[in-house]
């Protein structure tokens, strides 16, 4: 049975249709993604089933008892509690509980008889519902999950009024999967994530025993994460099996097959109305009309629709000036600022860096670690504390950052591209027509091209801003975080356009890319360096891609644990050994002075009385170690899960025991 349903839902803005009688049902567990352009009712959709928005028509039914949990882009919290404090409100169910039990632990100390009887069952079921709801180890969880998302305990203690709205909108993510509702709708939880706290979550998502449905433009979340896409076009909901590569590759193939089917039906209309024009005045004029009636029908009936698909990626882009070898250096870079505690936050310092011309380096590291401002030292824009930076020969920078300022939002964009590039290429110009091709080459279908800036989203402008800059004539781009307002359709067609020309096409950018950005999937498609800041002022540089660093890196993690996990074995080993002597020592020593008017056994009956006494004590010290060491692992919790292994233990520590009692009976009696 679906824990939530919604049936032929409809809803319009005007004329305009969004959702088109459409139906979804989510079963336990269930993990979707919710792909398409902006604008086609994503969130929309996930408004409805949260119950935030009343569709025109149709039903959301959501089985009894279940809770839903909607990330809401605008979150309201308490702005006079911490940071943590919000967090920990997730347990209110969970801390009301605990108020209940306390009641009836006080009421239980007078009751008596069917009262008691009573009491001792409610005190079951509210026990039963705090274990369900987080019992008592619920620190430990918060924690865990504000650190997986960025925080640090040093913000724990800080007002909600106090965080940026980026922090704003980790914490309200973190407050909501704290709270763990059987179906999680989320839009866009990545917005304010560097890439840890995408890493975090995608382990989250992956583990989480119950239902998500996730609107996301992190490619490689909806790949690790998702079993299903569900693509909203058109008002409409079409669903593919799978994760994302495998939705592009279905999608490739449907929308071939609906085109080929498409054409042919057109070929066949063509041909039918080519023979009713030829002969519906001659002697098959009847044949000719029977024909034309029998069209008409099949083009009401059985009309295929013409498949909505943005064209290819095919635009010439005026070429660069050539730069010379090399672009930017950097010698013993250094930059720092003060914070409002007093100390000094370090950026990165003593950096050596070379970038050459055509290659592509991508900046990478958690928000704050000063990615922005390493490119903006880089390019002179701001001073270094210390260190040499150098400007290379012919370099032509196109800086695109995460404001855009001083655009003229009156201009329609195909406009405001001419005076783009009538202004970066002094002596050239572009014609109307060749301004619409670049603004449909990024996604500006004809009716939008006319719209001005300023009835645009964010995100509109954030393509027309990357389509200007692409088309003037820069050897050197610069991006900071371009993907952040683009949906996946617009990152992937800014893919195509960073892409390197290759020797029989030179569509592409061919000049040197410094990108900055937690889109991994546009790394990994863009980047040929890695330049990674760890947030305390440490840089590291890696040829290659993002995939092949994380590889490394998490190989590099992996390794080192293992040698921490064996390295404190090896210390809790020792500590044991070294305290077993000790008491062994001490206990020879009690045993010396309580036996020294004992008469000594018979050495003739003894062998070991021909044991020597620094022999004995190694002995008795190595078995008691030995003993130490079982009594450990029989008091861990999983040895008693393998009864095998209990087993065992039992045996072997009853053996040394008897092993021990003679060896350390000969030590006492020597006094």
């Amino acid at each position: 049975m679906p824990t939530l349903a919604a049936n032929n839902l409809t809803l319009s803005f005007g004329t305009r249709t969004i959702l088109d009688g459409v139906s979804i049902a989510i079963e336990p567990g269930d993990k979707f993604g919710i792909v398409g352009r902006n604008g086609q009712g994503k969130s929309t959709l996930l408004k409805i089933l949260a119950g935030i928005q009343r569709q025109d028509t149709g039903e959301v039914l959501l089985q009894r008892g279940c809770r839903v949990g909607y990330l809401h882009q605008d979150p309201v919290l308490d702005p006079t509690e911490t940071l943590r404090g919000a967090a920990e409100s997730a347990f209110e169910r969970l801390h009301a509980l605990h108020r209940q039990l306390d009641e009836i632990y006080e009421k239980m100390a007078t009751a008596q008889g069917d009262e008691l009887d009573k009491l001792m069952k409610l005190q079951e079921r509210v026990e039963r519902d705090m274990e369900a709801a987080g019992g008592y180890a619920v620190d430990h969880k918060i924690d865990a999950t504000l650190h997986g998302l960025g925080f640090t305990d040093a913000q724990f203690n800080i007002p909600v009024r106090g965080l940026s709205g980026g922090q704003k909108g980790r914490l309200a993510l973190a407050k909501l999967l704290l709270e763990e509702p059987d179906i999680l709708l989320l839009d866009e939880p990545t917005n304010h994530l560097d890439i840890d706290g995408r890493l975090w979550l995608e382990g989250f998502l992956h583990d989480f025993q119950g239902a998500v449905l996730l609107i996301s433009h992190d490619r490689y979340l909806l790949d690790n994460v998702v079993e299903r896409i569900i693509e909203v076009e058109q008002g409409r909901l079409i669903d593919y099996p799978g994760n994302y590569e495998a939705f592009r590759e279905i999608r490739a193939q449907r929308r071939l097959t609906q085109h080929r089917a498409y054409e042919k039906q057109q070929d066949f209309w063509k041909k039918e109305e080519e023979y009713i024009r030829r002969f519906k005045a001659g002697q098959r004029a009847r044949q000719a009309m029977g024909r034309l009636a029998k069209l008409e029908r099949n083009k009401e009936q059985n009309a295929l629709e013409r498949v909505s698909e943005h064209s290819t990626f095919r635009l010439q882009l005026p070429k660069a000036p050539r730069s010379g070898d090399m672009v930017l250096t950097g010698r013993a870079v250094s930059k720092s600022y003060p914070t409002e505690d007093g100390s000094v936050k370090v950026l990165f310092r003593e950096l050596e860096v070379s970038i050459t011309r055509g290659e592509r380096w991508g900046i990478i590291g958690p928000n704050g670690a000063g990615k922005s401002t390493l490119v903006r030292t880089l390019l002179k824009e701001q001073p270094a504390d210390s260190g040499v930076v150098q400007v290379g020969a012919n370099v032509v920078v196109g800086h695109f950052s995460q404001t855009h300022e001083n655009l003229n939002l009156d201009l329609p964009v195909f406009e405001y591209l001419q005076k783009v590039i009538l202004k970066e290429v002094p002596g050239t110009s572009m014609s109307e027509q060749a301004a619409r091709d670049l603004a449909g080459a990024f996604m500006f279908s004809g009716q939008d091209q006319d719209r001005p800036l300023k009835q645009m989203s964010g995100g509109e402008r954030a393509r027309a801003v990357l389509a200007g800059l692409l088309a003037s004539a820069k050897n050197l781009l610069v991006l900071d975080e371009p993907t952040n307002h683009l949906d996946i359709p617009a990152a992937e067609r800014l893919e195509l356009a960073l892409a390197m020309p290759d020797e029989d096409d030179d569509q592409g950018f061919e000049g040197t890319l410094i990108l900055i950005s937690h889109d991994r999937a546009l790394i990994d498609a863009t980047c040929d360096h890695l330049l990674i800041l760890d947030g305390q002022g440490n840089a590291e540089i890696f040829v290659g891609t993002y995939t092949e660093w994380k590889e490394k890196d998490t190989q590099r993690k992996r390794e080192a644990a293992r040698a921490e996990a064996d390295a404190k074995e090896k210390r809790e080993r020792a500590e044991a050994q070294r305290q077993a002597q000790q008491q062994a020592a001490a206990a020879a020593k009690q045993a010396a002075e309580q036996t020294k008017s004992a008469t000594k056994p018979n050495s003739f009956n003894n062998p070991l009385a021909k044991v020597k006494t620094e022999q004995l004590v190694e002995k008795i010290a190595k078995l008691e170690a030995r003993i130490k060491e079982i009594d450990m692992a029989l008091a861990d919790a999983d040895t008693w899960r393998d009864p095998g292994k209990c087993d065992k233990l039992g045996k072997e520590r009853a053996k040394l025991a008897t092993e021990l009692e003679p060896l350390e009976f000969e030590y006492f009696s020597r006094g």
